[in-house]
């Protein structure tokens, strides 16, 4: 694998882990809203997420990760419409797609 691409992989599990971290295992929705320092942080993660995962693309456009795109696409909501961040949106791509970008990141390092 190329040095670049596991560099930009790790950078994207260590997000994951920290967005995992930063919400504990009592991920609750309303304690989210009310926590501004916790949104951000959250959102910076996304970012570090997404831009990696552009970076990855463009050495790569075929690497195997699902939603690799809507993994960008986020990204650039998150950053370009600071100001129209869907909280529901962002909560569901913690919930639902997360957990299958982590498998999905893990399984690439391993090989």
């Amino acid at each position: 694998m190329n040095v670049e691409i596991k560099k930009y992989l790790l950078d994207i599990l260590n997000s994951i882990e920290s967005i995992e971290e930063y919400l504990g295992s009592n991920r609750n929705f309303k304690d989210y809203l009310q926590n501004k320092m916790l949104k951000r942080a959250v959102e910076r993660e996304l970012e570090i997420i997404g831009e990696a995962m552009n970076r990855i693309l463009k050495i790569d456009e075929g690497i195997a990760i699902s939603g690799k795109v809507q993994v960008i696409g986020l990204r650039n909501r998150i950053i370009h419409g600071y100001d129209k961040v869907d909280d529901e949106i962002v909560w569901g791509t913690i919930s639902r797609h997360l957990p299958i970008l982590k498998t999905e990141i893990v399984q690439l390092l391993e090989k």
